[in-house]
């Protein structure tokens, strides 16, 4: 089995739990937009916004350290131990300390009387952390099944209490049956959210201490020292870019010119748009999943540069093919969001251009990985947060959060140009990169030509629909004429 075949089949696996949460993800967004208010819905989207920033304080890439010390295996049972441990300590000092200070976090982000919100949240970061590097230890072991399954377990658990709390008791307690107020109460709301999501991390938590097997190894101090130098740079790359992905978020109610609730409902909007837009991540995250433990097994090989260049320019294909469908059948995706929020649409094709340059760079950036270069990585993503920050200031309070979306693809841009030049004298890649720009400018421009359809015979036209078909038909076709041989050929 060629190594590309190799990657491509571990992805379809870790695909699964991608596609399955993703999906239901959308439901759970359906039910969001339907059941709670636009202001909760952006608290929602703004706290969860802090989570990514807090799940790199928590987590500091040890997970990363581990790929790149318990690679070999005799040396992995002694750093999965190191780094677990270092993980069990943290987690329960930063835990409690936010335990503690609830409260004042609560009023600095003027929640006065929701400190809940911000425990709940901590219980939330603590189990998720705990949980990353046993499922990094199941990627490098390429265990695919057990990492989708535990993946699986806390989405189900995730999606049956929101259904329960949101849809079936207020329906239950509306049709007499009282008995759903021992379980449940009309004025949770959207504490019930975060109530699943606790619920939801500590079972896939429970389903993974199988995993946690090798801590009888102990704790080597040096070896942590040496995990440590190498993750640090990459806390820094993964912070910055938390910046790069939620900022946004999180400044639209401070930057937004309406009074406090109206930003709030703002973000709301701009939040569940972006999550259509994320559509396009349920491929990328996957793909990043198997990639990072695979370039780092097969980093010795004389091809390597050459199969990170296909692999590259492969993802690159899937990715832009996911906007051209999302794009040309927009008015059909756009029903996982109540009609409230339809203002919003405008941002999606910006959102996806810059998902899809994000993917791309994740492509990019695996040199400074395999290099021990973190150092430089955490330089780009550095000044891309800067990017971001500034870029959201000058636009945002001009132009509301389609300032935002800009901002993140002028970003994500930057972001691949800096990572590619400084690859090229460190690791020299031979990216096809007029190939995968030709993908990506054919799907702009078949929504473009959507667009035109849409003008001349109107969104509800026969004729409309068949030529948006007809667009994806095309983009498909030349997808196999340009590169079907070589598909063919690989997975034979």
């Amino acid at each position: 089995m060629s190594l590309l075949k190799k990657l491509a089949g571990e992805t379809a696996l870790y695909g699964l739990s991608s596609i399955v949460g993703r999906m239901l993800n959308f439901f759970l967004t359906f039910i969001y937009t339907r059941t709670l208010t636009k202001a909760d819905n952006g608290v929602l989207n703004e706290l969860y916004a802090y989570v990514g920033f807090f799940i790199v304080v928590y987590s500091y890439r040890m997970e990363s350290a581990f790929f790149r010390y318990g690679t070999p295996e005799p040396d992995r049972e002694r750093t999965f131990a190191t780094g677990m441990w270092s993980l069990i300590g943290s987690t329960l000092m930063i835990t409690s300390g936010i335990l503690v200070f609830s409260q004042p976090l609560a009023d600095l982000l003027h929640y006065h009387d929701h400190a809940e919100y911000i425990r709940y949240f901590a219980l939330v970061l603590a189990f998720d952390c705990l949980s990353e590097l046993p499922f990094a230890r199941l990627r490098l072991e390429q265990r695919p099944r057990r990492f989708v399954a535990g993946k699986l377990i806390g989405i189900g658990v995730n999606i049956f209490l929101n259904v329960f709390w949101l849809v079936f008791c207020p329906w239950a307690a509306r049709n007499g049956f009282d008995w759903v107020r021992v379980v449940w109460s009309p004025e949770w709301g959207v504490v019930s959210v975060f109530m699943a999501n606790v619920l939801a991390s500590l079972a896939t938590m429970l389903f993974l201490l199988p995993q946690l097997r090798g801590l009888k190894a102990g704790f080597d101090a040096a070896l942590w020292r040496k995990m440590m130098l190498y993750a640090s740079p990459l806390i820094i790359v993964q912070f910055a870019g938390i910046v790069n992905q939620m900022l946004d978020r999180t400044m639209l109610k401070w930057l937004l010119p309406g009074t406090p609730e109206d930003n709030l409902a703002q973000v709301g909007v701009y939040g569940n748009n972006y999550k259509l837009a994320m559509l396009i991540t349920i491929f990328t995250q996957a793909y990043r999943y198997a990639a990072e433990p695979f370039f780092f097994r097969h980093a010795a090989d004389e091809k390597a540069p050459e199969i990170q260049a296909q692999a590259t320019k492969w993802f690159t294909i899937a990715a832009a093919t996911g906007m051209a469908g999302i794009l040309l059948f927009i008015d059909v995706v756009k029903y996982f969001l109540g009609e409230a929020y339809f203002s919003g649409l405008k941002v999606v094709p910006i959102l996806l251009l810059a998902n899809v340059l994000l993917g791309i760079y994740y492509n990019l950036s695996v040199w400074y990985r395999l290099k021990d270069k973190t150092l430089l990585g955490a330089g780009i993503s550095l000044a891309g947060g800067l990017l971001t920050f500034a870029l959201n200031v000058l636009l945002v309070p001009r132009i509301g959060y389609i300032g935002a979306a800009w901002t993140a693809l002028a970003t994500y841009a930057f972001m691949c140009l800096a990572t590619w030049a400084t690859g090229l004298k460190h690791y020299p890649v031979p990216y096809p990169f007029g190939r995968m720009a030709l993908y990506v400018l054919a799907a702009l421009a078949a929504y473009a030509l959507s667009l035109g359809l849409k003008s001349l015979f109107g969104s509800a036209s026969v004729l409309f629909w068949a030529g948006n078909v007809a667009l994806f038909g095309l983009y498909l076709l030349m997808i196999y004429r340009l590169d079907g041989h070589e598909l063919r050929r690989k997975a034979a």
